[in-house]
């Protein structure tokens, strides 16, 4: 898994994300150094489950994504 600082992220955000959804590149993103989140591709991801804090989020999100794709 590839490494990131937030700056770099920042600076090349486009070309990191199009590596993420094209190559299925998974980053690790740093502040200071230290790890603090993950940016990966959402295909083959486990997604909050309803009733977690994000649960209800995801799932109108999911609702809205395929309304969009049907139109």
């Amino acid at each position: 898994m590839r490494k990131t600082g937030i700056r770099e992220l920042k600076m090349r955000a486009s070309e990191i994300v199009r590596r993420v959804r094209d190559r299925n590149v998974r980053y690790i993103i740093t502040h200071r150094g230290r790890p603090v989140a993950v940016l990966g591709p959402v295909e083959g991801t486990p997604l909050p489950e309803a009733g977690t804090p994000d649960g209800s989020a995801w799932q109108l999100l999911e609702r809205l994504g395929k309304e969009i794709g049907k139109a």
